[in-house]
């Protein structure tokens, strides 16, 4: 299974930027998406997550801020990034909990990362 991240980019205080995600491979089936981020110095921390049943959670600093959500036929997964302030400066990474095939007959759990996309919010 890939993970195809895009979407980051520079951007100053107050701004937006959206980023997508898209799972491709030998998907079975797909439990939760989501997004990660590590700025230069810290651990990566969750952003996001939307699980298959919907009822999304989001880190209390960007909670108001940032949407996430999910198509999916698709997929595939979007972090939509509003009010962007300078701490939100990082790579983020789309991350994807599933099911993938094994075989003609057989699955087996995974989780998967993306390669990261840098978001970098200048002041």
């Amino acid at each position: 299974v890939q993970l195809q991240a895009s979407g980051g980019g520079l951007v100053q205080a107050g701004g937006s930027l959206r980023l997508s995600c898209v799972a491709s491979g030998t998907i079975f089936s797909i439990n939760t998406m989501g997004w990660y981020r590590q700025a230069p110095g810290n651990l990566r921390e969750s952003v996001a997550r939307i699980p298959s049943g919907g009822v999304t959670s989001y880190a209390d600093s960007v909670k108001g801020r940032f949407t996430i959500s999910r198509e999916t036929a698709k997929n595939a997964v979007y972090l939509e990034m509003n009010s962007l302030k300078p701490e939100d400066t990082a790579v983020y990474y789309c991350n994807v909990v599933g099911w993938e095939y094994v075989g003609s007959n057989s699955q087996r759990n995974g989780n998967w990362w993306g390669r990261g996309t840098l978001v970098t919010v200048s002041s």
